[in-house]
């Protein structure tokens, strides 16, 4: 009887502990499962900027001092030229050693001479600065004749003059938006601005997606790149819908005088757009050799991307991000593609030339135009990003029709970080904003390298999360040869 008592004892202990392990995993799967739920909720009610949430799930060793910022060739090094920018967003050259950045939340544009940044604006405009919007895009017009001003064309969002926002999101008849303007630049100001062109802010909107990269073109037009804002409702998204274009999701090709290039592949109102479907973009640059149109676009979650942007292009959102087939059913992909918005077949889909397959927030694209730092990179493509500070190199092909990729990249696509690797130029720069070619034919990075050290990728909302702030301070680098 002592023998069967312990048995059953044993069977019974067993039994409790299996049911409350059973209990324990139900319980996990269910908080699993709320939490998803609340996360998806959170993310529709209190939406976070593509390169921000992926921030929060990187390790800090690229942010640190000790790490960077570093390039892979050690025949090449990494020169401080300024520190001290109030949260820079872009740069442009007015000449050698002399250089306009815009500060995306002041919304001055700072003008730094000879490695100093000088105390006094040659601009200050009002913007909003909540999350991606600012003082965003700048380009200066090299190509200018004796006599006649020089101009500098800025991007910014300006702010709701006097209105609730909850009255403004209903109210469609205020005309504060996304402006892009020409100034002149006389004796250190920014001076005579002519207002271009005007993004109305969508009903319902927010402060993401604005993008706000502005190119002079080899065509002498001036290039300029806007996101969804966050409301892909129109046809510019792939959206069938009656809704009007609102002037989102382009890439916009523009006369200097603002209006509609010539050549321009639609009419109607796209007559300003080069392309469209593009949801959000930190870069564009021209290929010096071909001419041709390239940027890059950040994903929702996943599937950053490089294209080739011929005319008429359509990047593909918001049916399709990344490379066709990554979350498109093979039964569906066809079907999905051909149900894209084409504008009576003016609108040409095509795949991305490379794709992260994880958001990595890429920004600034540019062909390096020179031979400065070797024959080897000559007219070659580099990439940042904001997440890891990484800037990215990227070889041609013979015709300069795609990229030249090799061994796990060879299908266009980094499926992960190891994968990387064989691209990865340097490293340890912060969040990089832009990168540029100066007028000595080196590289220039523009980064947010001194938030490093507020940055805990820990939590969500620390320093580096505030994107309205004025406390977090960028540098410019310059990469040279060593010994030059």
């Amino acid at each position: 009887m002592h023998r069967i008592y312990s048995h059953n004892s044993r069977s019974d202990t067993l039994q409790s502990r299996l049911l409350v392990l059973s209990s324990v995993i139900i319980i996990t799967f269910a908080i699993f499962v709320f939490q998803s739920y609340v996360m998806r909720i959170s993310q529709k009610l209190f939406p976070i900027p593509d390169f921000v949430f992926v921030f929060a799930q990187i390790d800090n060793k690229s942010m640190t001092q000790n790490n960077g910022p570093i390039v892979e060739d050690k025949n090449l090094g990494v020169e401080l030229v300024a520190k001290g920018i109030k949260f820079p967003a872009s740069m442009s050259f007015l000449d050698k050693d002399d250089i306009l950045v815009t500060e995306k939340n002041t919304g001055m544009v700072k003008r730094i001479l000879n490695g100093t940044v000088l105390e006094k604006p040659v601009v200050n405009v009002s913007v909003v600065n909540t999350w991606e919007s600012g003082l965003l895009g700048i380009a200066i017009d090299k190509d200018t004749t004796t006599g006649s001003p020089r101009y500098v064309y800025l991007y910014y969002s300006t702010p709701i003059g006097g209105q609730d926002r909850a009255d403004y999101r209903n109210n469609q008849t205020i005309e504060e938006g996304n402006l892009l303007y020409r100034y002149e630049y006389n004796d250190g100001k920014l001076v005579n601005p002519n207002l271009l062109l005007k993004i109305p802010y969508p009903p319902n909107f927010t402060y993401y997606h604005p993008s706000g990269v502005v190119l002079i073109g080899p065509d002498r037009n001036i290039y300029l790149v806007t996101g969804d804002f966050d409301q892909p409702v129109t046809k510019a998204q792939n959206v069938n819908s009656n809704l009007p274009i609102n002037g989102t999701s382009a890439i916009y090709r523009l006369a200097k005088d603002g209006s509609a290039a010539k050549g321009n592949p639609f009419g109607g109102e796209m007559a300003r757009y080069y392309a469209y479907g593009i949801r959000n973009s930190f870069g564009m640059d021209f290929d010096p050799v071909t001419g041709k149109l390239w940027d890059t676009e950040n994903g929702p979650w996943w599937a950053d991307e490089i294209n080739i942007v011929e005319p008429g292009f359509n990047s593909g959102w918001k049916k399709v991000q990344g490379l066709s087939y990554m979350h498109i059913p093979h039964a569906q992909e066809q079907s999905e593609l051909n149900s894209l918005v084409n504008f009576d077949g003016k609108g040409k889909y095509s795949e991305p030339e490379f794709v992260w397959a994880e958001t990595l927030g890429v920004t600034a694209i540019k062909f390096l135009d020179s031979n400065k730092l070797g024959k080897n990179y000559e007219n070659d493509i580099f990439v940042g990003d904001f997440d890891l500070g990484n800037i990215y190199h990227f070889d041609l092909i013979n015709n300069r029709t795609a990229l030249s990729l090799d061994n796990k990249l060879a299908d266009k696509m980094a499926d992960n970080r190891d994968e990387l690797k064989d691209v990865i130029f340097g490293h340890g720069f912060g969040a990089v904003v832009d990168i540029e070619v100066g007028p000595d034919g080196y590289l220039y990075i523009l980064s947010l390298y001194e938030a490093k050290d507020k940055c805990d990728p820990n939590i969500v909302f620390s320093d580096c999360y505030d994107f309205s702030s004025n406390h977090i301070r960028g540098s410019i680098f310059r990469i040279v040869p060593k010994n030059y």
